[in-house]
């Protein structure tokens, strides 16, 4: 079930209003229940794929929390990541396994491979599969005790909207939440519906319609050469910013309505003057997830030099596979692993230019050239992440900058055929007009909200100033959301 559709736009008031209206020791029951319908609307035999892997880890747990054994232990942790990765490896990772098996054969000369599964892969595997996971290893680290309620270990897996695509919650801050006493509090349901309409907001009006413009260049990039695949790239860094904060921003909202807190996922990831402080704004629970369960197990920063970089490059390798079956995804974790240790190898070499150029004297330049440089090396990552093949990918990178005089000229003479086929992208310029407005809008409200979450701006300004924000984001969502077109990019991660 999409958040953008009719079917949730029903669904959850039928959910509110009944969470509220039983009594407490009903409500979980009513969220299960409901988590297993928001779900199974898509596709209702994966179900089982779920209660596979939730029965295994629950069970595991127990005995991992019973046994005092070390090496039965080690034994049953693996037993459980082994399980939910096989799940994963099977419907995500088998046919680019086989298919890169066969590359390499033909390559040797060998023969290939024609088993190739055709079984569609189930809706957010990865984020419950690292939900899972961290459960049982929190377990294991004697973080958290086992859970011994079922429905309510598997209400943690299944919380429905947060489900399909975070944010990846961790037990320790989740399953307590429904032991609690969840009533009707007025000002946390309208900060939650609030939140929910910014993060719609964001997916219908802003992501879905930079999406027909990035889709127009980047289903077919050899057909354009020079500032259509650079715009093409840098709308769909807001696309995807839009698109994936959007779905956080609902997620969040509407569990606030509902009384639950879950993590915040994003903080203004493109305002970051590093890599390094872009993942700590990006994807939040995700990136942390790594740096628990990856990173910090390799040895972290507690090693040497050399096994530091290594460490680095290895998790930012792993990030980029758990993102999808395919070599641009690889290639696009290995960069953001290459601009991590370059940017350590280079740190005195940065000073030393600060210091050359004097621009310690004017720091708002300095923080403006940051932002703009990370945000640079940020978008030649995404071209990887959004190319369909690498064979695409190097093409974008070794033609964006062809033709470039060409049109700027073109520009100048206000030539019309060239402007709608190269500057417009195809589409309709008011579809550009209403996007670089709404853009600018949301902009807007980056800069005056302060240095915490979204949500918190609600309720930080006088009614003057957050009354005109509502009414120009409701404005927006009725006349210009494009509603039920599109799913959420992370739903196929």
């Amino acid at each position: 079930m999409l958040f953008n559709s009719f079917h949730f736009l029903i669904f959850f008031p039928v959910v509110f209003f009944l969470y509220f209206a039983l009594p407490r020791q009903l409500k979980n029951l009513l969220l299960l229940a409901a988590s297993f319908y928001f779900y199974m609307a898509w596709k209702p035999e994966y179900i089982v794929l779920i209660l596979v892997s939730a029965l295994t880890s629950y069970i595991i747990a127990i005995y991992l929390q019973k046994t005092e054994r070390q090496g039965t232990r080690h034994v049953l942790l693996g037993i459980s990541i082994a399980t939910n990765l096989l799940i994963l490896f099977t419907f995500k990772y088998f046919n680019f396994f086989i298919s890169t098996a066969n590359d390499v054969s033909t390559l040797f000369g060998g023969g290939t491979s024609s088993i190739i599964h055709n079984l569609i892969l189930p809706l957010g595997i990865s984020f419950y599969t690292f939900q899972i996971i961290s459960y049982v290893i929190d377990v294991h680290r004697a973080k958290l005790g086992a859970e011994r309620n079922f429905f309510k270990y598997l209400l943690y897996i299944m919380f429905f909207p947060q489900l399909v695509a975070g944010p990846i919650e961790r037990a320790p801050h989740l399953l307590g939440q429904f032991n609690g006493t969840h009533t009707f509090d007025y000002q946390q349901i309208t900060g939650g519906l609030k939140l929910a309409a910014w993060g719609m907001f964001k997916k219908v009006v802003i992501a879905d319609r930079l999406a027909v413009f990035v889709d127009y260049v980047y289903q077919s990039p050899e057909s354009f050469t020079g500032m259509p695949l650079i715009l093409a790239t840098v709308f769909f860094a807001f696309q995807i910013y839009c698109d994936f904060s959007g779905y956080s921003d609902i997620a969040i909202g509407t569990a606030q309505t509902l009384g639950f807190n879950l993590r915040d996922n994003f903080r203004r990831p493109y305002a970051a003057k590093s890599i390094g402080e872009f993942w700590s704004r990006w994807h939040i629970s995700l990136s942390t997830w790594f740096r628990d369960y990856v990173y910090i197990p390799l040895g972290g920063n507690r090693v040497g030099t050399g096994k530091l970089y290594i460490n680095i490059f290895l998790t930012f390798l792993i990030s980029g596979v758990w993102h999808g079956a395919a070599w641009t995804f690889v290639a696009w974790g290995a960069l953001h692993g290459f601009y991590l240790i370059a940017s350590r190898l280079t740190e005195d070499i940065r000073a030393q230019g600060v210091c050359l150029f004097r621009l310690y004297k004017v720091p708002t330049l300095h923080a403006y050239l940051q932002i703009v440089t990370t945000f640079f090396l940020t978008c030649v990552a995404w071209v990887l992440f959004r190319a369909q093949t690498m064979r695409d990918a190097v093409y974008i990178f070794t033609h964006s900058l062809q033709g470039i005089g060409e049109w700027f000229y073109n520009i100048a003479v206000w030539n019309t055929a060239y402007l709608n086929e190269f500057v417009f992208l195809g589409q309709d310029k008011r579809e550009l007009l209403i996007v670089v407005l709404a853009l600018a809008f949301m902009e807007f409200v980056h800069i005056i909200q302060p240095h915490t979450h979204i949500r918190h701006m609600f309720s930080a300004y006088r009614w003057f100033v957050r009354w005109p924000l509502y009414v120009t984001i409701i404005f927006f969502l009725l006349v210009f959301g494009k509603f039920g077109e599109r799913q959420f990019i992370y739903f196929i991660f």
